[in-house]
This record gives C-alpha cells, sequence and structure tokens, in this order.
C-alpha cells in the first residue's frame, strides 16, 4: 500500500511542480518572470520589477506601462546626478530587450514607476499591469505586491 502511495505522490507531482516552474506570462516570444512590486509607507509612489526574456532572434522593446493602482506609471532608470546622486529620470523611449537575451527591470536601475497612487495596494496582494512591446505587443501580468524584497 505504501508503495502505492508513493507512486500515486509522484505521479502527482510529475504533473502538477512543474506548472509552478512556468514563466508568469508568454507572448509572441516574450517571458516575464520573478515580477514583484514594491509601495513604501507614506510614498505616494511605487515601482516593479521583473525579468523580461526576448526569446526571438529580433530586439524588442518595452515602450510603455500601464496601471489603475496609480494617476501615472512611466518607465524610469537610475542615473548619477551632476551633483554625484543618484536620480531617478522617466525614459520615454523605453527599453531594448535583446535578441535572445534578458533584461533585467531591477532596483537601483530600470523599472515601472507608479506614481500618484490612488490606493496603497497592501503585502500580498497583486497589481493589474500593462505592458506594451513594439512587435510582442501587450502583455498582461498580475504582479504581487512583495514590500520585503
Amino acid at each position: 500500500m505504501n508503495v502505492l502511495k508513493t507512486a500515486l505522490a509522484a505521479a502527482v507531482a510529475a504533473v502538477v511542480l512543474p506548472a509552478f516552474t512556468l514563466p508568469a506570462l508568454a507572448q509572441d516570444g516574450i517571458t516575464i518572470n520573478d515580477a514583484y512590486a514594491r509601495f513604501m509607507p507614506g510614498a505616494m509612489a511605487g515601482a516593479a520589477f521583473m525579468l523580461i526574456e526576448n526569446h526571438t532572434a529580433e530586439d524588442d522593446r518595452l515602450v510603455g506601462a500601464a496601471a489603475t493602482v496609480a494617476e501615472k506609471v512611466e518607465l524610469h532608470t537610475h542615473v548619477h546626478g551632476n551633483d554625484g546622486t543618484m536620480q531617478m529620470v522617466a525614459v520615454p523611449e523605453g527599453f531594448v530587450i535583446p535578441a535572445e537575451d534578458v533584461h533585467e527591470l531591477k532596483r537601483g536601475g530600470d523599472h515601472v514607476m507608479f506614481m500618484g497612487l490612488k490606493e496603497r495596494p497592501a503585502e500580498g496582494s497583486t497589481v493589474h499591469l500593462t505592458l506594451t512591446f513594439e512587435k510582442a505587443g501587450v502583455i498582461e501580468i498580475d504582479v504581487p505586491v512583495d514590500n520585503k524584497r
């Protein structure tokens, strides 16, 4: 009986576990992985971070983002200011996602910026985010809020 239970558990794991390792979303060769958002207490802004993978032979470009949680959503990066400090700036031309490569949106670098929050999403909730790519088009994802990362 124990052998049967073990075999059944292994069969279930073989079917169920791969579902948990699939990318968050894939469309026209673009895959979004490891997405999360941060919203700090007292701030009327937040940011989303993720890995964007391009599985095609041509570069693509993330050109826009939208979310109902904020009045304004922009693509941003950090640059060294003239005074030596790091400054956040909008990147209206977007981010190149190189062919057969990955572009990481990360803290201290490129990211999606939420400004003028209409509400502050709670820890553990999700934010619906629409990403627009030049070639892959629109990809919608639900981004988990993780203020501890």
